[in-house]
């Protein structure tokens, strides 16, 4: 009798592990099978925008099927975020996950949606991109010092552009008003590309902005570069100092973006795109066109991203909380 209750149980850890190993199989098999959409949180032609049409049309040809963008704009990319939390958790729908998106929105929205930390699993840490302050040519100043003069000579007669409350562009800037001690006026828009277009047009005075998609108006003569608000000059426009060089000490933000889905979606097809992403990302072509965008590839395991939201969370919530910046 005790021979055949251990093998009884033998049989059954066995056929329990069969089962384990076939569940797993048959949530990856076959990984994509179908259309997955890929949604961009704010309106196209902005540097989110661009570096998930990048990864879409390489997840495209690595998968053989198709990887669509999917823009949905508003409130600060709280409108797209929100109907990626409530998809369905298969694999079939992921967001181009932000600074703000991710770590910034949950400390200024008070009537929020969803909960970035509970409500997404991380896929990829895809890119770290550098922004940029921009001003129109018509401005009359040539560096961040002649821009603060003007700004301090003119108490909120200045104005600065985002691509939404919340937004890395938003907080660029209101970190730069909380450091150089001047008064300007914020204008969200719906997104990178409305926001530049009034810039170029001389409507609202400056912009920190995304590098890529800010870049070519720069190389074009249609903006003015004063400083870029990372560490380090960026190696297409090493003329430009950094906002700390030019007389912020101290002073850096950064834009990131990454791949997530909704929370419940299987581990192995969270693996299997951060494999897939992983790959592309050292791909010494896509390493070479995000370096001409200003862009910073990264990657790594979900893990690791993951790690970087919450401590990305955890520094801007204690600004906005010291800054007491809200969203009307």
């Amino acid at each position: 009798m005790k021979v055949l209750t251990r093998a009884s149980a033998t049989l059954l850890a066995c056929l329990t592990l069969l089962s384990a190993a076939t569940t797993t199989h048959a949530q990856d098999d076959g990984y994509p099978n179908k259309p997955v959409r890929i949604v961009v949180p704010f309106a196209a032609g902005g540097s989110t925008d661009v570096v998930a049409r990048l990864l879409a049309d390489k997840l495209t040809a690595e998968f053989k099927q198709p990887f669509v963008i999917d823009n949905r704009g508003g409130a600060g990319g709280n409108i797209g975020a929100d109907a990626v939390a409530k998809a369905p958790a298969d694999g079939y729908t992921l967001l181009m996950g932000t600074t703000g998106v991710l770590s910034i929105n949950g400390y200024l929205y008070k009537n929020m949606s969803y909960d970035a930390l509970r409500d997404f699993a991380p896929v990829s840490y895809t890119s770290l991109i550098t922004n940029i302050l921009v001003v129109p040519t018509e401005v009359p100043v040539r560096s961040v010092a002649e821009l603060v003069a003007l700004a301090k000579g003119k108490p909120g007669s200045l104005s600065f552009a985002s691509s939404g409350a919340g937004s890395s562009t938003h907080l660029s800037g209101e970190l730069f008003k909380a450091m150089a001690g001047i008064d300007i006026l914020h204008v969200p828009y719906r997104g990178s590309a409305q926001a530049l277009t009034d810039v170029v047009a001389g409507q609202v005075t400056m912009l920190f902005d995304n590098a890529p998609s800010s870049i070519g108006f720069i190389q074009q003569g249609k903006l003015r570069a004063l400083a870029v608000t990372s560490s380090k000059r960026l190696s297409n426009l090493p003329e430009v100092p950094t906002v700390d060089e030019a007389g912020i000490k101290g002073y850096e933000s950064l834009s990131w973006s990454g791949i997530v889905a909704p929370t419940a979606t299987p581990k192995p097809v969270i693996a299997k795109l951060n494999q897939a992403i992983d790959r592309i990302l050292k791909s010494d072509e896509i390493k070479r066109r995000l370096a001409a965008l200003g862009v910073d590839p990264v990657g790594g395991p979900p893990e690791a991203f993951a790690r970087h939201i919450r401590t990305e969370s955890d520094k801007w919530g204690k600004l906005v909380k010291s800054a007491n910046i809200t969203v009307n």
